[in-house]
């Protein structure tokens, strides 16, 4: 049976579950599953290659000890044993991650995850269907991580509060312009599912790994944190598929969950989509300068990154970013002139790409753009290049997504940074803006393409989601000036007290 037929007959039979609800509790139950599946191929492995191996979580909680028969524990039995001793153990044995890094991970997995399934008989069922991949086997590992990106697409159409599947025509050329290197580290702060890393991680694999101690370097490069628990297991997932071992970089947490002063200002390569459009909970805008506050995702995130790269120094250049933001960002003023404004100042904002509507399709018509910069040299000059539809497109749609393929004109414009982009050249699709001009414009970077006329929008998804946009950032205002208003009475309050 082909690993896709395999994939569909375990959603199938899921469905038949009274305790599996829809998409997302599908995508969690088969997540867990597929994690135990996949690590214990690669225990396998490592126990063939190390002298001293010695299993990372007690051995009968190991895949082939409690799986792998097709004719082994099933019904009520195999329920007992999956909810009240294998989850049970591997959410609380001790796994310290300096002594047992491997053990941490499955441990951090299991931290959140959940049996839905509530029929045993389907459960075995469903794990011999998983039976029925060879994930030692490598080039059916490699056709299965193609496999699992179309599991992530499909599961997350329903995506909300700006947690959206990356394309991986954008992820690609996101990768393939920052040209991460050996050693350099690598980190994505909103991992998602990892696409960014794995993509960071194979285009260094191919590019610069020539030996099995460079295998090892790039396996300490990858660095995400992931805030659900979700993403967090699929990521860890799609990094043991591409080959990373210990993914112990790949943490399980909220990344703007400490001040911005206690980051190491020490990263490399940042490629990343945060989340935009949402809201942070109460307090998270507390580990930000006072005159930097905001509950908007995106704009604390774009805070961070500038934080955290490499500022370089006379050897070496500072740490580079690619980054998905929305248009809002872009000419939105209050907090996101001061972060516009910092980006300028503390590092080379040297192109935005400006992408056409429908990109993130179906998941939002929000127009988009990918900003790159590199930290340690102020801004002169930013470039604009507006990228059009292929010819004969009007939009994307889940069926006919970008492709990679469609970026080759900007790589052929592209040019080099160390040279200050000395080769490129003004076209009906590219044109620079001095640093000058964007302080008159009081930082607003929703630069319009002088080349082209006024394009008027008539797509109804599209002006929705503007309209979304909006209100969203509306809604932001309005918490500000009741934050302005609450404190300035509680300051009257107390001066007439002690009057």
């Amino acid at each position: 049976m082909s690993i896709s037929s395999a994939i569909k007959s375990i959603q199938d039979i899921m469905r038949k579950d009274a305790g599996v609800d829809g998409d997302a509790q599908r995508l969690g139950q088969m997540s867990w599953l597929l994690f135990l599946k996949v690590f214990d191929a690669q225990e396998e492995e490592l126990e063939l290659e190390l002298d001293n191996y010695k299993a990372p979580i007690p051995e009968k909680y190991l895949w082939r000890n409690w799986a792998q028969d097709s004719q082994g524990i099933t019904g009520d039995a195999l329920l007992e044993f999956v909810n009240d001793d294998l989850f049970y153990n591997l959410k609380n044995f001790t796994a310290p991650v300096d002594l047992n890094p491997r053990g941490h991970v499955v441990k951090e997995a299991f931290s959140d995850a959940f049996n839905y399934m509530k029929n045993g008989t389907l459960l075995r069922q469903v794990i011999n269907k998983l039976n029925e991949i060879d994930f030692t086997d490598s080039s059916e590992r490699h056709l299965f991580g193609d496999i699992y990106e179309q599991i992530l697409r499909d599961l997350q159409s329903a995506g909300n509060s700006g947690e959206f599947y990356t394309p991986r025509a954008v992820t690609r050329f996101i990768v393939n312009r920052l040209d991460p290197k050996l050693g350099e580290t690598i980190m994505d702060p909103a991992t998602g599912t990892g696409g960014f890393l794995a993509c960071s991680f194979d285009h260094v694999k191919e590019n610069y790994v020539n030996t099995a101690a460079d295998h090892q370097t790039l396996q300490q490069q990858i660095h995400g944190v992931e805030k659900k628990q979700l993403p967090h297991l699929l990521c860890i997932t799609n990094m043991m598929l591409h080959g990373i071992e210990v993914p112990v970089q790949i943490k399980h947490g909220n990344t703007l969950n400490k001040p911005l002063s206690s980051w190491d200002s020490n990263i490399n390569v940042i490629a990343t989509n945060p989340p935009f459009g949402g809201t942070e909970e109460d307090g998270i805008e507390k580990n930000f300068p006072s005159d930097m506050q905001t509950r908007e995702t995106a704009d604390l995130f774009l805070q961070l990154i500038i934080e955290v790269l490499d500022s370089g120094d006379e050897t070496k250049a500072g740490g580079r970013a690619g980054v998905v933001l929305p248009d809002g960002t872009l000419f939105g003023e209050g907090v996101k002139t001061k972060i516009k404004k910092m980006l300028t100042e503390e590092c080379n904002l040297h192109t935005i790409v400006r992408l056409p509507n429908g990109v993130f399709n179906p998941y939002t018509g929000i127009k988009t753009n990918i900003l790159f910069f590199t930290k340690g040299t102020p801004t002169k000059d930013v470039w604009f290049y507006e990228h059009p539809y292929p010819e004969g497109v009007k939009n994307y749609n889940k069926t006919k997504p970008m492709k990679f393929e469609e970026f080759q004109a900007e790589i052929d414009w592209w040019g080099c940074e160390e040279d200050g982009f000395a080769s490129r050249v003004e076209t009906h699709q590219a044109w620079k803006v001095s640093i000058d001009d964007i302080i008159a414009r009081n930082f607003n970077l929703d630069i319009k393409n002088p080349y082209q006329g006024e394009v008027v929008n008539h797509d109804p998804v599209a002006l929705l989601a503007e309209y979304q946009t909006q209100q969203a950032e509306i809604s932001e205002l309005r918490n500000q000036l009741k934050d302005i208003l609450g404190a300035a009475l509680t300051s009257g309050s107390q001066s007439g007290e002690q009057a």
